[in-house]
């Protein structure tokens, strides 16, 4: 796909199907963008396509079939933007570190590709705001899910989640207690078993049945 240039163009790449539950349009807000009139496009779309689909069927289709709806935060973002969002404290990192990270057309130092995106989980996010701990989202996913990094945010229990060619399996929090709850080759604090005692209440991974296509229009 060539860089995009024109309305249609990324309408076109709007429409790209990166799941079964995501389209590439979903990831293109950006308030920084928009509020501040910078485009926020990719300028390797392919290498956005193939993060973003790595991403959404690796852990956000999974998230959706256990959960339901999930919001997004923030996803993608251009270099232009994210540079910006730096360089005005704008809860951006600098650019070579969102490599592979929320910039998802760059790769990072090490050649390896990956994309996050910043969501928060409706069904969760109720039970956080009466008291639920995040840890009991954060081992649900790090036992289930192959990701690469979390970090969790005290609004409705928000979480920047990425996904990596070679994922580091980490988990960091703003929220109490505040830090690093697993570092990248480490064993976690909790036994499988005091894990599962968390989200023992949890419905189960990729439970929820979404209606079958006719046989006739249902392909190979």
């Amino acid at each position: 796909m060539k860089r995009i240039g024109s309305c249609a163009a990324l309408e076109t790449f709007g429409r790209t199907r990166l799941s079964r539950h995501f389209f590439m349009r979903d990831f293109l807000m950006s308030e920084i963008g928009n509020f501040h009139g910078i485009p926020n496009i990719p300028d390797d779309p392919e290498l956005a396509i193939a993060a973003g689909r790595g991403l959404c069927t690796a852990l956000l289709d999974p998230l959706v079939e256990t959960f339901g709806p999930l919001t997004i935060r923030s996803s993608f973002r251009s270099s232009t933007v994210n540079a910006f969002g730096n360089e005005h404290g704008l809860n951006c990192a600098r650019n070579p570190a969102n490599h592979a990270g929320h910039i998802w057309d760059r790769r990072d130092g090490e050649g390896c590709m990956g994309a996050t995106a910043c969501l928060s989980i409706p069904w969760f996010a109720d039970q956080y705001e009466r008291g639920r701990d995040w840890r009991d989202l954060a081992w649900w996913v790090h036992d289930h899910l192959p990701y690469c990094d979390m970090w969790f945010f005290p609004k409705r229990a928000a979480f920047n989640l990425t996904w990596h060619e070679r994922p580091r399996r980490t988990i960091s929090s703003h929220i109490a207690p505040k830090g690093k709850l697993l570092a990248a080759g480490a064993e976690p604090a909790e036994t499988c078993g005091q894990r599962q005692q968390r989200y023992g209440d949890f419905p189960a991974l990729g439970g929820i049945a979404y209606p079958p296509l006719p046989a006739r229009f249902a392909g190979p």
